[in-house]
């Protein structure tokens, strides 16, 4: 099944699958799926479920996501990319001094990407017995770094699961008991 070209996949596949198909790509939720297809829906949770576990439809899957990225342009390198900017970057890159902010123009697209949000407000400050001053704040908030950190640990396998090695033996501690 695996050296099967996506012609010939598609010519195993029923209308109603290569609709599932198409429909399960866009949010990954195999009930919507099935029901967009217009399968039964007194059985749409276990049609769904076992569509799932067919090697011509998860073939069909993976050709339609392939396409996908193709055509939109995508690729993994690209999306580590987008994560490194924001992992890297700094509240300390939209500053020239601890205070003083660079002026939005002046950022790198980079140094922009990493920010989630910008938002202003304007307060009138009045001291005794000078004139109001009116004084902008300007908050901002950056992407999660924490969280562009784990996915590119993930993207890139560096989650994977530590291999132990024994040697066969095995040593008792005080007091446990071995069966």
């Amino acid at each position: 099944m695996a050296n099967k070209k996506e012609p010939e996949i598609v010519d195993e596949l029923t209308e109603k699958q290569k609709v599932f198909c198409r429909e399960y790509i866009f949010d990954w939720n195999a009930t919507r799926a099935a029901r967009v297809a217009g399968y039964s829906e007194d059985a749409i949770r276990a049609i769904a479920s076992e569509n799932l576990t067919k090697p011509n439809i998860k073939a069909y899957i993976s050709e339609i996501q392939k396409d996908l990225e193709k055509t939109a342009g995508i690729s993994r390198l690209q999306v580590i990319r987008e994560h490194q900017k924001i992992a890297f970057g700094s509240i300390a890159h939209l500053h020239q001094t601890w205070i003083t902010r660079k002026e939005f123009e002046d950022l790198t697209e980079d140094q922009k990407a990493c920010i989630a949000e910008i938002s202003t407000q304007t307060r009138t400050e009045v001291k005794k017995g000078e004139c109001p001053v009116y004084v902008e704040y300007v908050k901002i908030k950056l992407h999660d770094k924490q969280k562009s950190l784990d996915s590119i640990a993930k993207m890139l396998g560096y989650n994977e699961p530590d291999k132990i090695h024994h040697s066969g033996e095995l040593t008792a501690i005080v007091g446990m008991t071995v069966k």
